[in-house]
């Protein structure tokens, strides 16, 4: 399958003036990729997902490349919801870094559709890691779509998501794709649902040797970022599944956070002044440039013939955490 950069694909983009810099600007641009996902069942799926691009004019090119992955909603009528996933604030940040962001909508979500390929059975059977191999194949043909721009840096990539998102990362962490030098979990995990069993994950100790297997091949260090309040997951599960990788292999960091708000499973959309921090210091560690100084909140102008975003595209929705 010919996964150059989709340029005829592309159908949106915006660009966001900053106050800072007369000519700095960020883009945000939307395209659609053909990916390829074999289910655990041996079926084969093919069809096109909406993947967002963030870039920054003002950043040193070729620019080190930054995939987002978003989270999973309990039910169906919530991953339709998710729109297209964007990460607006959070994709800021890295941009800051020095990095192209792409924010893959997965098969299954918002305005991708498809079938649910992630769907990992009753809670007290799960099957992880067929959902998780499934969404890591979607990094994969993002990333490499990505790498394909002329902007972008070959041999210098970060896999990066939230909750299911997480989880995914440790799954494309354990491919060692090309050019991924790190990779960051935030409340990586599945199973969880506060409602009705907060802080009990289904089926903990399947997720614990599912996440602990990626420790076996995965060969980049990778930082791992909870809250001790995570309605989700609880304060003692995540720390387990980051020991079962240490102990099969992995490399990397654990930091819990103290409670966040009244679940800390939303610190990364939430709570953003308390992971940037540690995440800046994880990637300058990594050789990444130095967090650039925030500049004034961006006033947003269409891009010079660009069309407008669609309707439907959500603003805010996409930045709230899920399972």
């Amino acid at each position: 399958m010919d996964r150059r950069f989709p340029v005829s694909l592309f159908l949106s983009a915006v660009s966001l003036a900053l106050a800072a810099g007369a000519h700095a600007r960020v883009h945000e641009e939307a395209f659609d990729l053909p990916v390829q996902v074999t289910h655990s069942s041996g079926k084969r799926f093919s069809q096109p997902i909406r993947v967002t691009v963030w870039t920054d004019d003002a950043n040193p090119k070729p620019s080190p490349v930054l995939v987002l992955n978003h989270g999973r909603a309990p039910d169906a009528e919530g991953r339709q919801k998710l729109g297209r996933a964007r990460y607006g604030d959070a994709a800021r940040f890295f941009l800051r870094h020095g990095f192209i962001v792409a924010v893959p909508t997965r098969i299954g979500y918002g305005v991708s559709g498809g079938e649910d390929l992630e769907n990992s059975g009753p809670c007290q059977r799960k099957s992880y890691a067929p959902g998780f191999a499934a969404a890591a194949d979607q990094v994969a043909a993002t990333l490499e779509a990505i790498r394909q721009r002329p902007d972008a840096a070959q041999d210098r990539a970060v896999i990066a998501g939230q909750s299911f998102g997480g989880a995914t990362t440790l799954a494309a962490a354990g491919r060692n794709l090309p050019g991924v030098v790190a990779a960051i979990d935030f409340a990586g995990g599945a199973g969880g649902n506060p409602k009705l069993q907060p802080g009990r994950p289904c089926s903990p100790h399947l997720l614990e040797s599912t996440l602990g297997s990626y420790g076996k091949t995965a060969r980049v260090p990778v930082l791992w970022l909870y809250a001790q309040n995570d309605q989700y997951f609880g304060p003692t599960h995540p720390r387990e599944w980051f020991d079962a990788f240490r102990a099969a292999g992995g490399t990397g960091e654990f930091i819990e956070f103290p409670p966040q708000g009244e679940d800390g499973h939303q610190t990364f959309a939430r709570f953003p002044q308390t992971w940037h921090p540690p995440v800046a210091a994880f990637l300058e560690r990594q050789g990444f440039p130095a967090l650039r100084p925030d500049p004034v909140a961006p006033e947003t102008v269409p891009a010079a013939g660009a069309p407008p975003l669609p309707a439907h595209v959500p603003t805010t929705r996409d930045e709230a955490s899920h399972d």
